[in-house]
């Protein structure tokens, strides 16, 4: 559940909205600062053993831990379609394009992906991670929640919370993603629902699920960016597989510059 903004409407003053938001979360930290990185750590994006047939570790990932069918149930939909398209991705090698902080998956560039959020009638995922989230959340971080309430302390303070709040719009849809069958099921069902609808995305992940994971994404058409993150990534097939159960002990950030890309993203869309 996502909490209605009670600061001016975004859509209609974003200047002062913005400007409004990072008063309050200036005031939220002097009073009660979220805990932090002190430095960030120098981690490979993915190990050098990790990147070892790394698609064929996604592809089995996918079918064995899929305890709750969320990928089985969507992909058996059209099964030949979702099939030829995921067989394609994966024999093309890389399933994306890159641009610093942002993987591109179906778009050729940023702009190129500025210009198709122009179109008001396509649907825009806006996707956080979960271990992206402070380890304060009123919501919890291994879950699906998040209530970006502008009166909370560490709402006020956190990225998703301005991001959520400023992406107020009928044709956002903001998901908090605790596992990747989590987010795939969602996608699955937000095509099967709106049936030739284009489907857009901007989704936060750490840097080996986004380069585990393009090709299924790829499966289903859908276009977008992923954005990387950085901090206590995972980096390694253990580290990631006691992230999909909970376990992020380390907490990963947006870079400035990239929130900052992100924000103009939101922008051009709502305006």
């Amino acid at each position: 559940m996502v909490a209605m903004s009670k600061l001016k409407i975004w859509k209609e003053e974003w200047d002062e909205a913005e400007k409004e938001w990072d008063g309050r979360a200036k005031k939220a930290a002097a009073f009660l600062q979220l805990k932090g990185l002190t430095s960030l750590p120098n981690m490979p994006g993915i190990t050098e053993e990790t990147a070892k047939n790394l698609k064929w570790k996604s592809f089995k990932w996918m079918l064995t831990q899929d305890h709750k069918r969320e990928i089985m149930k969507g992909f058996l939909k059209h099964p030949i379609k979702y099939g030829w398209s995921l067989i394609k991705s994966m024999w093309r090698g890389k399933s994306y394009l890159r641009e610093g902080d942002f993987f591109l998956y179906g778009v050729k560039s940023v702009e190129h992906f500025k210009g198709l959020i122009n179109n008001p009638d396509s649907l825009f995922v806006l996707g956080f991670s979960y271990c992206h989230k402070p380890f304060e959340c009123p919501s919890g971080r291994f879950t699906p929640d998040c209530i970006a309430d502008v009166e909370n302390s560490v709402c006020q303070q956190c990225f998703i919370g301005k991001a959520v709040n400023a992406g107020q719009d009928r044709n956002i849809i903001p998901l908090f993603i605790p596992t990747v069958h989590y987010i795939g099921g969602k996608i699955f069902e937000i095509a099967h629902e709106n049936p030739g609808k284009q489907i857009l995305f901007i989704i936060t992940a750490c840097e080996m699920t986004l380069e585990m994971f393009g090709d299924w994404g790829n499966m289903v058409k859908i276009q977008g960016l992923g954005v990387r993150l950085d901090g206590r990534i995972c980096n390694t097939m253990k580290a990631f597989e006691l992230s999909e159960r909970g376990i992020k002990p380390g907490l990963t950030v947006v870079l400035d510059p990239t929130q900052k890309k992100i924000l103009e993203l939101i922008r051009f869309r709502v305006l």
